[in-house]
C-alpha cells in the first residue's frame, strides 16, 4: 500500500497513515471516536459548543494543533447547533447524527483501503485511485458515495491537514471557514447554507447510498499531439466548417432541474467550489450545496489553468432550496430520481469552467475570446472523440468541408453519421470515453451497430461568466453556442433567468440558423464585433449590431464601456 503512487500524493492531505499495507488512523485519535460513536451520555458531546471542543481534541490527536481554525469557528458551531436550530433538532444530532458520524470516521481508513484495491482493476488501463489530480494532466478519480460522506465527515471536524495545500493550488477543504462565516457577519444564507449540508450528514446517517462519483480533470494540451485533440488557435476557429447546432431557449427553470442527459455548466471559479465554503451563494456554490459530493473534489483537485476543465459525474442532489445570493434558502429534502449508468453513476454530468472575471472592455480582445470559447470547448469536448477530430482537422487545421446537418449527398457526411463511422474505442480514460467502450462492447456481442450513447449528450448551461464577472450575456451566449457546436453537441439548451440583453434570443439564433452559418461563420462575425466595440466604431450589443431590426427607434442600445 505505501508503494502506491496515487496514495502517496494524497496521504499529505489526509492525516491517517500508512504502515505495510494498512491505513490507519493514528491511535490517540481512536479512542477519542470510539467515544463520540457511542453517543452523548459517553462522550459528553450534547452541544456545539462542546463539540467544537471535541474537534480540537482530535485535531490535537493529529497533531493538528499548530495549524490554526479560524479563529470564529468555535463560535459558528455553537451559534448553529445551541441557537438556530430547534431543542429536538439539536438533540437529535448530537444523539444519532455524531455519533454515526464518528463510526463513518472510524471505518475510513478500511473504506480507503477497499477504494485503492479495487482502484486498479475498476476500468482496464485507466487509473481512478483518489490522488492529486495535478494541473495539466488528465486523469479521472472514482469515489464511492461512502467514502464521499468519510471524506466530508472528515471536513466537518476539520481533520485535513492544511500544510502546503496554498503551494500545490488547492482550495480550502475543512468547514471551520463555513461556521465562521455564520458567526462573524450573521446572515440567512449562511444558515441555510449550513442547513443543506447538515442535511446531507442526516441522509447519509440514516441510509448511506451505494453509487459511485467520478472527478475527470479535462485537459487541452498546447503542444500538438497526435493522441488527443490540442489547444485550437484562432485560425482554427476561423476555419471551421462545423454546422451550428440545435440550440433551445428557456425563459424560466434551472439548469439542475432539466430532465435530458446532458452536460449541466458549473459557472465555476478556478479554484472548484469557488466560495461554497465561505460566503459565497450564487450559481456553483449552491450547486455545492444541494449536491454536497461536489465538495469532496475541492480535497484533490488544484485550481484550473486556462486549457483545463473539471467533469464530474454521478453528485446526488439532496436538498431543495428557493431564492439565490442573499435571498437562498434551504427548502427541504429532495430524491434523486436520476437514472444510473452502467458503473453505477447517476447520470448527472458537471462541467466545471471558469470564466474570466472583470474583464469590462479587454472581453473584446481576441486573446480574450480566444481564452473563453476554448475554456468552454474543453469542458463541452470528449477527448474520446480524438479519432473523429483526427478526420475534420487535417494538416492545415481545416474542418471537414462536407460536415453538414442536411441531406446526404455522394460526397457530404451528416453530423451523427460522422459520429457513428468511428467509435471512441481505445480512449477510455474519459468520463464519456468509458461509457462509450461500454456500449460499444456490449453492441458487437449482440452483433448490432455501435451507436455511442454518449453523441445524445447535449450542453445545459446560461449566462456563465456574466453577474458579478462581467461578462457581456450576447458574446457568451455565443461562446458557448460555438463551442458546444465545435464540440459536436447535437444541442444546447440554453436559460436565460430573465436577463434583458437576452430578450431577442430566439430571433437571433434563427436568423443565424436561417442563414447556414458553420461555426467559422459566426466565429468571424464576433470577431469583426469585437474589434468594433474595441476601436469604438460601435457601442451596440452583438444581437443588435447583427440585426439592425432588433433595435426599435427608441430602444437603449447595451453599452458596457468603461
Amino acid at each position: 500500500m505505501e508503494k502506491r503512487e496515487d496514495l502517496r500524493s494524497i496521504l499529505p492531505y489526509l492525516g491517517v497513515v500508512v504502515e505495510g499495507s494498512s491505513i490507519l488512523w493514528p491511535s490517540p485519535v481512536i479512542e477519542p471516536l470510539k467515544a463520540i460513536s457511542r453517543g452523548p451520555d459517553h462522550s459528553g458531546i450534547h452541544s456545539g459548543e462542546l463539540l467544537f471542543l471535541a474537534i480540537s481534541d482530535l485535531r490535537h490527536s493529529l497533531s493538528l494543533s499548530s495549524q490554526r481554525l479560524s479563529a470564529s469557528a468555535p463560535h459558528g458551531y455553537a451559534l448553529f447547533f445551541d441557537k438556530l436550530l430547534s431543542r429536538p433538532e439539536s438533540t437529535k444530532w448530537f444523539a444519532e447524527v455524531i455519533p454515526a458520524l464518528a463510526n463513518l470516521l472510524l471505518r475510513f481508513p478500511s473504506l480507503l483501503e477497499f477504494h485503492y484495491r479495487n482502484a486498479d482493476t475498476l476500468i482496464d488501463g485507466v487509473q481512478t485511485g483518489l490522488r492529486i489530480l495535478d494541473s495539466q494532466q488528465s486523469g479521472i478519480v472514482f469515489l464511492s458515495q461512502e467514502l464521499i460522506g468519510a471524506l466530508l465527515t472528515c471536513s466537518f471536524f476539520c481533520l485535513f491537514p492544511i500544510t502546503n495545500r496554498d503551494a500545490k493550488h488547492l482550495p480550502m477543504i475543512n468547514f471551520d471557514h463555513l461556521f465562521s462565516c455564520l458567526y462573524d457577519i450573521y446572515d440567512e444564507k449562511m444558515e441555510n447554507k449550513i442547513k443543506c449540508i447538515v442535511h446531507y450528514f442526516e441522509r447519509i446517517c440514516s441510509q448511506m447510498p451505494t453509487s459511485l462519483v467520478s472527478f475527470e480533470r479535462k485537459v487541452l494540451p498546447l503542444e500538438d499531439s497526435p493522441f488527443c485533440v490540442t489547444y485550437p488557435k484562432a485560425d482554427l476557429w476561423s476555419k471551421s466548417a462545423v454546422p451550428l447546432c440545435h440550440f433551445e431557449v428557456h425563459r424560466s427553470g434551472l439548469i439542475e432541474d432539466q430532465s435530458k442527459e446532458a452536460l449541466e455548466v458549473d459557472f465555476a471559479n478556478r479554484y472548484i467550489g469557488g466560495g461554497a465554503l465561505r460566503r459565497g451563494c450564487v450559481q456553483e456554490e449552491i450547486r455545492f450545496m444541494i449536491n454536497p459530493e461536489l465538495i469532496a473534489g475541492m480535497l484533490f483537485l488544484p485550481s484550473m489553468a486556462d486549457n483545463e476543465a473539471i467533469e464530474v459525474v454521478g453528485p446526488e442532489r439532496f436538498s431543495n432550496y428557493t431564492g439565490y445570493a442573499s435571498s437562498f434558502r434551504f427548502a427541504g429534502d429532495y430524491v434523486d430520481k436520476r437514472d444510473v449508468d452502467f458503473m453505477g453513476r447517476r447520470k448527472t454530468k458537471i462541467i466545471a469552467i471558469d470564466a474570466l472575471c472583470g474583464m469590462r472592455m479587454r472581453q473584446y480582445g481576441l486573446e480574450c475570446l480566444l481564452r473563453e470559447i476554448n475554456k468552454a470547448f474543453c469542458g463541452f469536448f470528449d477527448q474520446s472523440k480524438c479519432q473523429q477530430y483526427q478526420r475534420l482537422f487535417k494538416g492545415d487545421g481545416l474542418c471537414g468541408a462536407h460536415l453538414d446537418q442536411g441531406v446526404q449527398g455522394p460526397d457530404s457526411i451528416s453530423r451523427n453519421n460522422l459520429l457513428l463511422q468511428e467509435a471512441p474505442y481505445a480512449s477510455v480514460g474519459t468520463n464519456e470515453g468509458i461509457y462509450g467502450d461500454q456500449q460499444i462492447r456490449n453492441a458487437e456481442k449482440k452483433g448490432g451497430h455501435s451507436l455511442g450513447h454518449q453523441y445524445d449528450i447535449g450542453v445545459v448551461t446560461g449566462n456563465w461568466g456574466c453577474g458579478a464577472f462581467g461578462g457581456d450575456p450576447e458574446l457568451k451566449t455565443i461562446i458557448q453556442w460555438l463551442a458546444a457546436s465545435q464540440a459536436l453537441r447535437p444541442f444546447i439548451s440554453y436559460h436565460t433567468f430573465g436577463v434583458e440583453a437576452l430578450k431577442t434570443l430566439d430571433e437571433v439564433i434563427q436568423w443565424i440558423l436561417s442563414h447556414k452559418w458553420t461555426v467559422g461563420d459566426l466565429w468571424d462575425m464576433l470577431v469583426e464585433y469585437s474589434t468594433q466595440r474595441l476601436t469604438g466604431e460601435t457601442s451596440l450589443g452583438f444581437f443588435t449590431w447583427l440585426l439592425p431590426s432588433l433595435s426599435a427607434p427608441d430602444a437603449t442600445m447595451t453599452d458596457m464601456a468603461d
